[in-house]
């Protein structure tokens, strides 16, 4: 996993021992990402991969119940001591190289998982001529599977799409993105499934719909079809905490509607693994 790669690269003053080792690992991360906007200390594709470790690290935290007004008096303090720290400093440059090293190999890696607490977020940068998925996790509503997630012809051309195959149902009409409104309910909302009442949820209706490609289809589903969200769906998405629920509700002419539930998890680790860019 990515969080482990970077567990041993940290200076040799840790957060403290009262910090859980989750915090600390967050910390580490924090201020090596602060120290390089101040020292330009590495390349930008293993920017993104410590992007990553920085993100699967908080989520890691939350999920192991630590408050995040903690973890941004973490990153406040990983900050802090950046700006204080030489660029020539010893210490730094011992941990640059760690660093470097210790991603050489991984930065090489085309396809990671990104679990949860209930599902997985799948990740592959590779590039190809077909439509295929980048980052995606899958669902179902009631038989009908679904998966969500960003595809493309490559890990940097994405477009966030939802996938549908219906068992024995007729074509619905639209589809809509619901998750909790930041600005009505700013507080993580983790009660009834992770999804909070209908006055503080926002929603995104899907822009087009269309056949899906074969390549997007689940597993076993002979035809299917796709629609295409906004870019700024997958914005608010990667906001959101990671112990939390988002919906896809396909609806149908006769005013009823199909409900398929995802975690956002690690949704937002898996965009920087796609930001290293193209194996």
């Amino acid at each position: 996993m990515l969080a482990a790669t970077l567990a041993a690269m940290t200076l040799a003053v840790p957060v403290g021992a009262a910090r859980a080792a989750v915090t600390d690992a967050f910390y580490d991360r924090a201020f090596m990402l602060a120290a390089h906007q101040k020292c330009d200390l590495f390349e930008p594709q293993l920017i993104a991969a410590l992007d990553a470790a920085a993100l699967q690290a908080r989520n890691a935290a939350l999920r192991a119940g630590t408050p995040a007004a903690d973890l941004s008096a973490a990153a406040a303090r990983a900050r802090s001591r950046a700006s204080r720290t030489s660029c020539d400093d010893s210490d730094l440059s011992r941990v640059r190289t760690r660093v470097e090293a210790g991603f050489s190999g991984w930065s090489r890696a085309a396809r990671m998982s990104f679990p949860g607490d209930r599902s997985a977020w799948r990740g592959d940068r590779y590039e190809s001529k077909a439509i295929g998925w980048r980052l995606v996790q899958d669902s179902a509503t009631g038989g009908s599977p679904v998966r969500f997630g960003l595809a493309g012809t490559g890990p940097k051309a994405t477009t966030p799409v939802a996938v549908v195959s219906f068992v024995g149902r007729p074509r619905p009409y639209s589809a809509r993105l619901v998750m909790r409104d930041r600005d009505q309910a700013p507080r993580v909302w983790l009660t009834g499934g992770g999804l909070p009442p209908e006055s503080v949820r926002r929603s995104f209706f899907a822009a087009a719909a269309q056949a899906a490609e074969p390549s997007l289809l689940p597993e076993g589903a002979r035809q299917g079809e796709t629609w295409t969200f906004s870019t700024e769906a997958a914005e608010a998405l990667a906001q959101l905490d990671p112990r939390e629920s988002f919906v896809i509700q396909f609806l149908f002419r006769d005013d009823s509607v199909a409900e398929a539930r995802f975690e956002a998890g690690d949704f937002a680790a898996g965009r920087a693994f796609l930001a290293m860019g193209a194996i």
